[in-house]
């Protein structure tokens, strides 16, 4: 039985716990942790402890926590759980785009013998362009496509007229990291592809409103030395969070059964 803590107790963690509990499976959600000021949820699996801080991960008796809040809580939880658990696994990947996160957590798990685990997200074709990084690669380019729903309560409102959009409109075009900077909860996914391939930097972003798309979109393309690929998926919305996919859990899942499991895919 493998014991995990989540952090966060929103739409994406609460698909993961019905997730485990219609697969039988072995991983147990042990610990829970909300905002210091919230109600405990009545929806809590049962026999889940509250952590009121991540000094409670010390003895705790948590394998892995899993992160499914914002990226604010990234650094404070991923240090404490590389230095007492055996793994921490992230969501919000757009902390990586801030100053020393992703350094900090590494050089923590070094010290600790201990696993960051970073998820695909929304995306396929990870495995291969990790891979092909092993040689020189030219070009990572990343598009997003959503619903003018799926962008709503981000900067995208300001940047083109949501409501009126009759086509599809790129409203950015950047780096990764300023992508994941400036759109945390629906460019989380671009820190992945980064670090996957070439950087926060050299990796090129492109994010598009589609007022006829009804699936989140993502297009990933490569080119190197190991010759070139474009994949494209089409995502349902995760039920509760239209910013987020039902693919983003799926994979999380994937990662904590391969940690767990006797087959690795």
């Amino acid at each position: 039985m493998t014991r995990i803590a989540i952090i966060g107790w929103g739409a994406l963690a609460k698909r993961l716990h019905t997730l485990l509990r219609e697969r039988q499976s072995s991983i147990v959600i042990a610990a829970l942790a909300t905002r210091p000021d919230a109600v405990w949820p009545e929806d809590v699996p049962a026999g889940a402890v509250r952590l009121q801080s991540p000094d409670d991960l010390a003895g705790a008796g948590i394998d892995i926590v899993v992160e499914a809040a914002q990226r604010s809580v990234v650094l404070p939880w991923g240090v404490a759980a590389l230095t007492h658990c055996r793994g921490f696994a992230l969501a919000s990947t757009s902390a990586f785009a801030d100053d020393g996160v992703f350094d900090t957590l590494m050089q923590t798990a070094e010290r600790n013998n201990t696993r960051l685990l970073v998820p695909p997200g929304a995306l396929g074709g990870i495995d291969a362009l990790r891979a092909a990084s092993a040689l020189p690669l030219d070009l990572v380019c990343h598009t997003i496509i959503k619903p003018c729903a799926g962008w709503r309560g981000t900067e995208a409102e300001r940047l083109c007229d949501l409501g009126a959009l009759t086509a599809p409109q790129v409203f950015f075009e950047g780096s990764a990291r300023d992508a994941a900077r400036r759109f945390p909860q629906n460019a989380n996914v671009a820190a992945i592809s980064a670090l996957a391939g070439i950087g926060l930097e050299r990796t090129m972003v492109q994010l598009v409103a589609d007022p006829h798309a009804q699936r989140n979109a993502h297009v990933l393309r490569a080119e190197g030395a190991f010759g070139n690929f474009e994949i494209r998926l089409e995502n349902r919305p995760l039920a509760g969070n239209p910013k987020t996919s039902e693919l983003t859990v799926l994979a999380m899942l994937r990662m904590l059964e391969n940690e767990t499991g006797r087959l690795v895919i």
